[in-house]
Formats: structure tokens, C-alpha cells, sequence
């Protein structure tokens, strides 16, 4: 079992106000702002009925009235009353359009009268809440009949735009179409198109709607200059040079968002902001400006955990984000771990590093990244100490395409079935990633592909090897706003060469089980044994994940989940030993990502093996 906290978790309490809060999101409890007493507060109780049988316009409706979602919060004044309620059937209303409801009624009372015949200063009886009654009548759906498109737009299909004849004619779909038309022609290369017409007319005899949207696309113009403001530290040229928007190219939008980005996953900034020309410049292309806001360029920070097999584990970093100017990034960082599990300090786990990471090396879409690394890890199967230092460059082919090489020299020791042995390794890790998910942290849709190959030699040995490894996840989904999300992965990987697997070390053996692969088992509990019940590493391995991620609320969800895995000694991946595990998750989403808990159990536990396994954090599992 092992339960993770941090000290970013913070609980409040103010006198009777009080709030739970995770990286700053308040998760239950009110704000201290919150629980501030409104001027002259006057309550209200609000009785919302829609005589609809459809079940998604009903929750769009209860999801859109502010008087309903605010109920417990008093308004200022009994004219607060009226305000919210006159801006509640506004919302209402703008949700009838969005579901093509063109016809739909939204009628307001308060205290018994309409809110249209309220007086300029009314005043209720505060005895008890204020009683507000909304009552909506939908109306029928209305239909597309003719659509139009003009301009430089009128040789697209409407049906390209969910405008096609007979299909519902939502509102929000209308203004959507005019903003891909106008998108459409801006990635043309013409920067400064617009819609010039947009008009929609309502039959309410026979519920149907006529469109027109007509567009002006304007000159083609490629980039022009591009001035750089608000630097103070970092280079002008350099910031120029890594958005990737060079004169001469040609405009997209997609380009400039592309851009900002990349500038702001440097880290270095704290806003970006490119600002695109009002006019051509006299040789016909497009000026613009890159507006950055530098943040600190120094920062530290220090974490904690707890495991109950491995005890409390403490880390600490301190970095700088602009060493020489051009985004380049220097990180020291230590951790300790199984703090309490054990009385013998040689036994603990340490890690300490020193990180640089250059962007923009001899390319604008090359990194180069080196290091230093000295740890020690004591999991179940081995005991290691070992020291790595790595030179590699990283390079991003496409958006969604990046390749890596990089030079590995380690020495380690390790302590394991196999005795107490030395090794002096040098490799060369290669990998091609491929990301076409619609989001890292939470995806929905698309896949991820990643390719390893991992040549090296041992040297105390004279044992040439290689290890290749490969993954595929993807994503499904399913149901309006994506409320059910079918994720499944699949890993492999051999390893050949060594002659004995003795003769390669440790940490570069395959094992299976924990967080990131098979959850329910302890960490690397999969994995060959030998005569005396000693785990060995293997050369090669499969893994496989399904999960089922169900949004329950828009914050809330439920993961169940099965893994799949198994680890042999061949070279070639045997099915004669695969290990299961099962279980369910909870997942609360944030701005970064979902925090994600997970509870799984052994399928077919090992003799004496872990019964189960938590595992918490940031981001979905795969």
C-alpha cells in the first residue's frame, strides 16, 4: 500500500468559513472571499421547472441558471434579486438557441410576479428566502432548411459544417461555422479575413431556419519582421529564433499558436502574447510582435511522501530558468527515501543530480540535455548504487514527431541473485515518440507511439547487448462531452546479447508490476525467480492496460481497470506466467491535469505477495 501526500495540500479554517485546497483549487468548503457577508443579503429559493422529456436539455438548462447554482449565496438588496434573475433568463434563453429551440418561452417570477412588471425599486417580504419561479417551455427543435454561403466562402459545402439541410440549427453550431470559415481562410495564408455576413431567419410556421455567411478572405501575405518586447533577460534574437516565425514563411494561425507554445513551455516566461500587424508592410507581408513578461528565473521547492513499505521520503531541488541568457535551465536535486523503515542509513535510498537542458541547440527545434546522476534504490529484487552521466540531443521532426540520441556512461553495483557485482556500462539510447493525443495529462481521443533502442557495452565484462522497447496507447470516446473514454496500452521489450543476463546490470533488466505497469503488484514483483525464490530480471516482457474513464461529474470520475503482464528469461516474450491485476480509480479533475487514485488487487498473487496496491497522482495513469 502506499498513500502520497504533499505539502502542497493545504486545509483552511477561518472562523466558520473553511476550505480544502490542492495546489491552490479549492476542492470542498468555501473561500474565505466566499464567506464574506454581502451588503443588505436578502436569500431566495428557486423553483425551476422545464417542461421537457430531454434529458440533456433539461441538465443544459439546471446547468446554465446561475439562480439555481447560487442559491445557498444571498444577493445584495432585493433588487439584487431581480438583476440575477433578469440575467438567468438571458442565459436561458442564449441555451434554448444553442439547442435550436427557437420558440422556447423562459418566463420569471418573483414572489408571484413577473419580473417585466416588477416596479424600478421592488421590495419582498424577507419572513423566509424569497421564492423565484422559472419556468421554461422549450418549444420544437428547429431544422436547417436553405443555407448560403458568399463571398470567398461560397464555394464550401455547408454539410462540412454541420449546416447541411434537415440538421438541427444551433446556435452555437452557426457561430462555429462562421469561425472555422473564417479560420479556413486565415490558414490560407490571409491574414486579415472576416466574416462580413452572418443572418439567420426563424420560420416558426414550419420550425425551420435559413442562413447566410458570406466571408472576405483579403490579401495573401507571409510573415513579416518580428519584434520582440518586454525581454529583460533573455535574448531578443533568441526568443525570435525559437518561436519559429521567420520572414518569408507563410501566415497560419496555427503557426503563431504553435509559437506560443513553444515559448511558453520554456518556462522562462510568465505571459506571451504575439501580436499580429493592423496593416502590410510596403513589401506586402504581415509585421508582428512577440509580448513576453519574464517570470523568476530562480526557484526551489521541496516535497514529501509516505509508503508503508517504504517509509517517508523527503526531496528537494533549486533551479535557474535563464543561465545565459537563452532559456537555458540548470536543475540540482536530492531526494531520500525509507526514512523510519529502517535504523541503517547505508540502507536508504538517496538520489542527487545536476540537469542542464539547452533549447534551441544548433536548432531552433533541437534540445540538448546533460547530467549527472548518483542514486541508490533498494526495491525487493536487487540492491543498486550507481552513477550515470548522459550527453543527448532531442529534436522535434513534426509537432507530434520527436527524435533522441544520447551518450550513457554508468557505473554500478549491485547487490542481487547474483551476488555482488560490478559493472561499467556505456550506451547509446535512441527513441522516436510520436504524440497525436488531444491533451498529455487527460487525453480523450488520438494515440502515442514511442520506439526505443538502447545498444550498449558492458565493459568489466567485454559484454556487448541491446535492449528495444515499444508502447502503444489510444484513446476512444464516447457519448456527449466525452463522458465515457476507452483507454488501452500495450508495451513490449526484449533484450539480447549478454550472454547471461548476470552480466547486465540490475536497472537495465525488465520487471513488471507497480504504478506504471501491472497495478495491484509491489514494485518490479514481476519477474523471473530463480531456484531460491530470488527475483532475476528478465529479457523480455508484455504489458497491457484497459481502462473504462466515466465522468461522473464535470470534476469527478471513476476508472475501472484491468493490467496484464508478464516477464520471462527468454529473448522472446513467453505467456507461461501472466499476472493480473484489477481494481478501480477516482479521478478529480484540475486545471493541470486530474489527481488520480487508484486501488487494484492481485488477479494471481504471488506465494506470499503484496494483496494489494494504491497509487496515487498527477495526470491519468497512460
Amino acid at each position: 500500500m502506499v498513500v502520497a501526500a504533499a505539502t502542497a495540500f493545504s486545509p483552511v479554517l477561518i472562523g466558520d468559513a473553511y476550505a480544502f485546497k490542492l495546489f491552490g483549487i479549492t476542492i470542498f468548503g468555501k473561500d474565505e472571499d466566499e464567506a464574506q457577508q454581502v451588503p443588505d443579503p436578502v436569500r431566495y429559493k428557486v423553483d425551476l421547472k422545464t417542461d421537457t422529456a430531454d434529458p440533456d436539455l433539461k441538465e443544459a438548462l439546471q446547468n446554465s441558471s446561475r439562480l439555481l447554482s447560487d442559491q445557498k449565496l444571498p444577493v445584495s438588496g432585493d433588487l439584487g434579486v431581480v438583476v440575477k434573475a433578469r440575467d438567468d433568463r438571458e442565459r436561458l434563453i442564449a441555451t434554448l438557441y444553442e439547442k435550436a429551440r427557437y420558440g422556447g418561452v423562459v418566463t420569471v417570477t418573483i414572489d408571484g410576479k413577473d419580473i417585466d412588471d416588477l416596479p424600478p425599486n421592488p421590495t419582498f417580504d424577507r419572513a423566509g428566502p424569497v421564492p423565484v419561479t422559472v419556468d421554461i417551455t422549450p418549444g420544437p427543435v428547429f431544422k436547417v432548411r436553405e443555407v448560403q454561403f458568399g463571398g470567398d466562402a461560397a464555394n464550401h459545402n455547408p454539410a462540412d459544417y454541420d449546416l447541411a439541410p434537415g440538421a438541427e440549427a444551433g446556435s452555437l453550431a452557426i457561430i462555429k461555422a462562421g469561425d472555422k470559415i473564417v479560420e479556413q481562410l486565415k490558414s490560407e495564408g490571409q491574414p486579415f479575413a472576416k466574416l462580413t455576413e452572418r443572418k439567420v431567419v426563424a420560420d416558426h410556421r414550419s420550425d425551420t431556419v435559413d442562413i447566410v455567411l458570406a466571408a472576405e478572405g483579403g490579401p495573401v501575405a507571409p510573415i513579416g519582421d518580428v519584434g520582440v518586447t518586454g525581454e529583460k533577460t533573455v535574448k531578443p534574437a533568441f526568443i525570435q529564433r525559437y518561436s519559429r516565425l521567420d520572414k518569408g514563411e507563410a501566415y497560419s494561425p496555427e503557426a503563431l499558436k504553435k509559437a506560443g507554445e513553444r515559448l511558453r513551455a520554456l518556462g522562462v516566461f510568465s505571459s506571451v502574447t504575439i501580436h499580429e500587424g493592423d496593416a502590410l508592410a510596403p513589401d506586402g507581408t504581415l509585421p508582428m510582435t512577440i509580448e513576453v513578461s519574464e517570470g523568476k528565473r530562480r526557484y526551489f521547492g521541496v516535497g514529501a511522501q509516505y509508503s508503508t513499505t517504504d517509509g517517508f521520503g523527503l526531496q528537494g531541488y533549486w533551479g535557474h530558468r535563464n543561465l545565459f541568457g537563452e532559456a537555458e535551465t540548470l536543475r540540482i536535486e536530492g531526494s531520500v527515501s525509507r526514512l523510519g523503515e529502517t535504523t541503517d542509513l547505508g540502507s536508504l535510498d538517496y538520489s542527487a543530480g545536476i540537469l542542464f537542458t539547452k533549447p534551441g541547440a544548433f536548432f531552433p527545434a533541437a534540445t540538448l540535455k546533460a547530467g549527472i546522476v548518483a542514486k541508490t534504490e533498494n526495491p525487493d529484487a536487487y540492491n543498486a548504487t550507481l552513477v550515470t552521466a548522459s550527453l543527448g540531443l532531442s529534436y522535434e521532426l513534426t509537432d507530434r514527431d520527436t527524435v533522441s540520441a544520447s551518450g550513457e556512461v554508468s557505473w554500478e553495483r549491485d547487490d542481487d541473485a547474483f551476488g555482488i557485482n560490478d559493472y561499467l556500462t556505456f550506451t547509446l539510447p535512441l527513441q522516436y515518440d510520436r504524440d497525436a493525443r488531444d491533451d498529455k495529462f487527460n487525453p480523450t481521443e488520438g494515440y502515442r507511439a514511442t520506439f526505443s533502442a538502447k545498444p550498449g557495452y558492458e565493459i568489466f565484462n567485454a559484454t556487448p547487448y541491446a535492449a528495444f522497447q515499444g508502447s502503444v496507447s489510444g484513446y476512444l470516446p464516447f457519448g456527449a462531452e466525452d463522458r465515457l473514454v476507452l483507454a488501452g496500452k500495450v508495451a513490449a521489450g526484449v533484450l539480447i546479447g549478454g550472454d547471461g543476463i548476470e552480466n547486465i546490470p540490475a536497472t537495465q533488466r525488465f520487471f513488471a508490476g507497480g504504478g506504471g505497469s501491472v497495478r495491484g503488484y509491489s514494485y518490479q514483483e514481476i519477474s523471473p525467480y530463480n531456484d531460491n525464490g530470488d527475483p532475476t530480471g528478465g529479457r523480455s516482457y508484455v504489458t497491457g492496460s484497459l481502462e473504462a474513464r466515466i465522468k461522473i461529474t464535470d470534476t469527478i470520475g471513476i476508472v475501472p481497470f484491468v493490467d496484464v503482464g508478464t516477464v520471462s528469461d527468454s529473448t522472446f516474450p513467453g505467456f507461461s506466467d501472466i499476472r493480473a491485476g484489477a481494481g478501480a480509480g477516482i479521478r478529480y479533475a484540475t486545471p493541470f491535469g486530474p489527481l488520480r487514485l487508484d486501488f487494484a488487487v492481485p488477479l494471481n498473487k504471488y506465494e506470499d505477495g503484496t494483496d494489494y496496491g494504491i497509487y496515487a497522482g498527477i495526470g491519468q495513469s497512460f
